[in-house]
């Protein structure tokens, strides 16, 4: 029969990288300037989402003032930012 001592074994220690533990939103902002659909086609082009997910996101940013739009690492958000930004769009990065 195991010890106590050998039956507890400790899990094997796994490591991450600093940027896989630090995962970042990109926030839309309402702006009440532009269109659904100029908002949705962004949305869709940029962040490559479904025209529902986008429709959704649009609704969710013009009902409650912004939304997260995309989860992830740090780098490929910063780009969608800087194209949303582009387009006249209010945009944020979160960590």
């Amino acid at each position: 029969m195991a010890s106590e001592s050998q039956s507890r074994r400790r899990a094997p220690r796994v490591s991450f990288s600093e940027d896989k533990l630090r995962r970042s939103a990109l926030i839309l902002h309402n702006d009440d300037v532009h269109s659904f659909d100029y908002v949705i086609d962004s949305l869709v082009e940029v962040c490559d989402h479904e025209v529902e997910q986008a429709t959704q996101c649009a609704y969710l940013v013009h009902f409650k003032g912004q939304c997260d739009v995309k989860r992830g690492e740090a780098a490929p958000l910063r780009a969608m930012k800087n194209r949303l930004s582009r387009k006249g769009l209010r945009v944020t990065l979160q960590r």
